[in-house]
């Protein structure tokens, strides 16, 4: 990547600092730390040149001769990482107990120590914060204070080496109806067989049981959909109804009741939402012949206009959802809703893979570097572990895994049950749902449901296009101004992994941070879902994001659909995104346009 380099101290070409040491809880230490940064002046650096920044660090007198540990700590557009014995960055959490030396002395620590910094982390463009530690026999952390502080800033003028490779390289170069639906170019014939039978179980209808169709039946007795493949549509993104004629096929809602004592607040934070106590934890709109569905689902909308420093206007839908004919009675009281339109399949595979170091280093939910942006995690329920986990999946981070994610679409999608999830959703109210014949016990196999996990794990992300050109190019930069980058971080790198090595040690391009944002009160759902709560989304990845109108024949944006088009969707960020949201609104029509171009490219 080309670089610029920008100095906040000190343009010469070295500088000596003797600075007061702190604790990493902030405390103040009784001694000093003194070492020298060499960095190159600003005047004779090229975008071309690659960063190099050293340190002399001088270590306490009275330590000289004994043991002691160095360490070297760096801040990122608001990241935290720690540089390991081994010369590679890695994230960190920023707790004590995780801190990983750089170097390491025993009864050898000499008056004076050289040390390079920086020279891995020109491919993370931004402000960068600096931090030596060193820990002595007594066990106390120093470390400078002030930090040294610099930026690199990106190159817009060309496109970054293999930057069209979203996924690495399990990029499908498949640009047509079928982009969503390729299997990761990094998987060998034998593996792409099982991709081919978990393609088979993902598209073909189940049936109501008794049938002939063992190895698809059960569906129901209450259901929104007999497929997986009809809410993600060809592999993509689904859509509210159109009209009151429309089924909310490819769009799901969301039931709960708000946690009252303490015990059912502590519930809901552990396992998720409570239940609506006649129709569970989703509206089910379909059923088998011989009961009633549980209601339908309509929309309306009402208009709100955004515009534009320049004065052109957009015209903004607000959804107004309601549910009619309710069979098994009404709804009890404040009971909370959410619609969700299905999202794109592609790259899960390739999120269950990136380590959970990275995404834990970028949590920031208390805004300690106040830039205005708190993004969190969400520590969900593993079923199958019995206990928490990461949440990297679903609208609100509420599945930490494609295995339990799809476990729960069979069963809440379509009435079907697994080994996960071994009951069909039926509430004691629906008495003709309990009494209905079963598929098996269960009626999805542990096999089914493993073809199927593997084949939604490897769901190819389609390449980016037109990366080189002008107008893309612009777009990018613009979209790194408006601190868009901030949440949709660019670029991430997988972990190992066993269980898909063919996605391991990756550079991919997914344009998210995998945590929850507060998005204001006009995208909010004021449902809380674990810990996230009424107001709080996951940042969305956009890789594919411009193969979605090819794909699926629309442009229906955001958690219900609400945006028909891009700008839609920017427009609609506020919350932690009001900054990025009012730059953007500052763009005239040639910035509009270049933005928009660039997320097509995506």
């Amino acid at each position: 990547m080309a670089i610029i380099v920008v100095l906040y101290a000190t343009h010469s070409m070295a500088a000596t600092h003797t600075r007061d040491t702190i604790f990493l809880n902030g405390e103040k230490a009784g001694a000093q730390v003194e070492f020298n940064i060499q960095v190159p002046s600003e005047a004779n650096i090229s975008e071309a040149d690659m960063l190099s920044v050293s340190a002399t660090f001088a270590s306490p007198k009275n330590s000289i001769g004994g043991s002691g540990q160095l360490y070297l700590v760096a801040i990122q557009a608001g990241v935290a990482w720690v540089k390991t014995a081994e010369s590679t960055w890695v994230p960190w959490d920023r707790s004590i107990a995780s801190l990983i030396p750089l170097q390491i002395y025993n009864d050898n620590l000499p008056a004076n120590i050289q040390l390079s910094i920086v020279e891995n982390l020109h491919d993370l463009p931004g402000d960068i914060t600096l931090y030596i530690g060193f820990e002595g026999e007594t066990g106390q952390f120093l470390f400078t204070s002030p930090a040294v502080q610099f930026s690199i800033k990106q190159n817009f003028s060309e496109a970054e080496q293999n930057e069209h490779l979203l996924g690495g390289s399990a990029t499908s170069f498949t640009f047509n109806a079928d982009a969503f639906s390729r299997p990761s170019a990094s998987l060998g014939v034998v593996r792409r067989l099982d991709f081919s039978v978990g393609n088979s179980f993902f598209r073909n209808p189940w049936v109501p049981a008794p049938t002939v169709t063992t190895a698809r039946d059960g569906l129901g007795p209450l259901f929104n959909t007999n497929a997986c493949q009809n809410c993600h549509i060809k592999d993509g993104r689904g859509h509210p109804p159109e009209n009151d004629q429309d089924s909310a096929i490819s769009m799901l809602m969301r039931l709960s009741v708000p946690a009252e004592t303490e015990q059912e607040q502590l519930l809901q934070q552990q396992h998720g939402p409570l239940p609506e106590p006649n129709y569970g934890g989703q509206l089910q709109d379909f059923s088998s012949p011989n009961i009633d569905p549980e209601g339908q689902v309509k929309v309306s909308y009402t208009g709100i206009s955004e515009r534009f420093t320049d004065g052109y206007k957009v015209e903004l839908r607000q959804p107004t959802f309601h549910i009619e004919q309710l069979k098994y009675g009404p709804f009890a009281n404040h009971v909370m809703t959410s619609p969700r339109v299905a999202p794109p399949m592609i790259g899960l595979g390739l999120i269950d893979t990136i380590p959970q170091s990275t995404i834990l280093a970028r949590e920031d939910p208390i805004d300690l570097d106040n830039d205005g942006i708190s993004g969190r995690v969400n520590w969900v329920w593993d079923v199958e572990k019995q206990g928490q986990a990461l949440g990297r999946y679903g609208w609100k981070l509420g599945q930490p895994t494609v295995r339990q994610q799809s476990a729960g679409a069979f069963n809440g999608d379509m009435g079907l049950t697994s080994s996960i999830f071994p009951a069909d959703e039926c509430t004691a109210e629906q008495v003709d749902c309990l009494l209905e014949p079963n598929g098996g016990d269960p009626e999805v196999s542990d096999e089914i449901l493993d073809f199927v996990v593997f084949y939604s794990s490897n769901l190819a992300v389609p390449a980016r296009r037109n990366v080189n050109d002008p107008v893309v190019l612009q777009g990018k930069k613009l979209f790194n101004e408006a601190l868009c980058a901030a949440c949709h971080i660019p670029t991430l790198r997988t972990g190992d992994s066993q269980v898909f090595p063919e996605l391991a040690n990756q550079t991919i391009h997914p344009f998210t941070d995998l945590l929850l944002h507060d998005m204001g009160e006009g995208l909010a759902d004021n449902r809380p879902e674990f810990l996230a709560n009424g107001r709080e989304w996951r940042t969305t990845p956009l890789w594919g994001i411009g193969m979605t109108e090819t794909v699926n024949g629309h442009t229906n944006f955001l958690h219900d659909g609400r945006a028909r088009n891009l700008m839609e969707a920017i427009l609609w960020h506020n919350g932690e995104a009001e900054t990025s949201k009012q730059r953007v609104l500052s763009f005239d029509a040639e910035q509009r346009n270049a933005l928009i171009k660039f997320l097509e490219s995506l």
